[in-house]
């Protein structure tokens, strides 16, 4: 049985797939780390399943209607017959190491659900994209180091999430805390993931070996945009009934109105203000909607846990803000 497979979920990505792909064997220095590669393309409307077809090892998913990157790499999770599954973005090129050092990094700790890799900008392999994420009581999210040199962040460490654009994860994980939320379609949904994890006693780390180059945005459009908005600002919402306690909500909810007042007025300067509330308006509906029975219903049973996790909420505050 091989070792790893490698996720690729792809929506109109033929710019940069094939620079994708050909950066995976080169990234794997160890001949006895052995390997799959799956594309699942979410119903494209370029050449992007031509692409794929001309590389014979490279098995290729086809969605019959675009369903969000949830259900993409949900698609090409369950059809993985290896340990460990290797999620990778389609406008990233895997350095020499990458592979083989996420597998190593994961393999020696069988508490670890997941590592995120050292991303880096596309422009300048010097310059952070992201060390893994950080989540804080504000409600806030934000990428470890994006947009800082990469001599700060050479060292592993623990994170709250990792991010889903070049992350490996244990398989086996997904079979008790559930895959990714479909119910998210894209956005919050690595965030998610990873604090099921964390609820149910694993965690997250993040390995300065394995480097990956990101362009970023290439499926989704620029920075801030009123889709993005939409989804970022509803999942936000989703997330927090997802994998809070009520006492967390609770003492929380001081810490995130502010929060979520402070990014009202960022948006309305940005001039995605309505966007940004029409998003936080649909968050709730999904709570009370399609996502209401996707609460955690095991909060009475790790309360210790539940402080842990708190403590981290509210440590991360001073990192996101240090950022902001």
């Amino acid at each position: 049985m091989n070792k790893v497979t490698v996720v690729i979920p792809n929506y109109n990505g033929e710019k940069y797939l094939k620079g994708c792909l050909d950066s995976i064997a080169p990234s794997v220095q160890n001949a006895a780390i052995t390997y799959d590669i799956i594309v699942v393309d979410d119903c494209s409307t370029d050449s992007s399943r031509e692409i794929v077809k001309t590389y014979p090892g490279v098995k290729l998913i086809k969605l019959s209607e675009n369903e969000g990157f949830s259900a993409a790499v949900n698609a090409g999770i369950k059809a993985s017959e290896t340990p460990y599954v290797l999620l990778l973005n389609n406008d990233t090129i895997a350095k020499p190491g990458f592979v083989q050092n996420l597998y190593n990094a994961i393999k020696k700790d069988n508490k670890c659900f997941s590592v995120s890799a050292s991303m880096r900008t596309w422009d300048d392999e010097n310059i952070m994209d992201s060390a893994g994420d950080i989540y804080c009581a504000l409600g806030w999210t934000r990428a470890r180091g994006r947009g800082k040199s990469a001599k700060g962040f050479s060292k592993g460490t623990k994170v709250f999430s990792s991010c889903a654009g070049a992350a490996i994860y244990r398989k086996e994980i997904f079979d008790i805390i559930g895959y990714f939320d479909p119910v998210h379609f894209m956005y919050l949904e690595d965030l998610d993931v990873c604090w099921r994890a964390i609820l149910a006693g694993y965690h997250n780390t993040y390995d300065p070996k394995a480097i990956v180059k990101h362009f970023g945005s290439a499926s989704t459009g620029s920075k801030y945009n009123s889709r993005k908005v939409i989804y970022s600002a509803s999942n936000n919402i989703y997330v927090l009934y997802k994998n809070m306690s009520l006492l967390q909500l609770l003492f929380n909810f001081p810490l995130l109105l502010a929060g979520f007042i402070v990014k009202t007025a960022f948006f309305i300067k940005k001039g995605l203000g309505r966007d940004y509330l029409k998003g936080l308006a649909q968050g709730f509906g999904k709570c009370f909607g399609k996502g209401r029975g996707n609460r955690y219903k095991g909060f009475t049973k790790i309360i210790p846990r539940l402080f842990a996790i708190e403590y981290t909420l509210l440590k991360n505050i001073f990192f996101v803000l240090k950022d902001t």
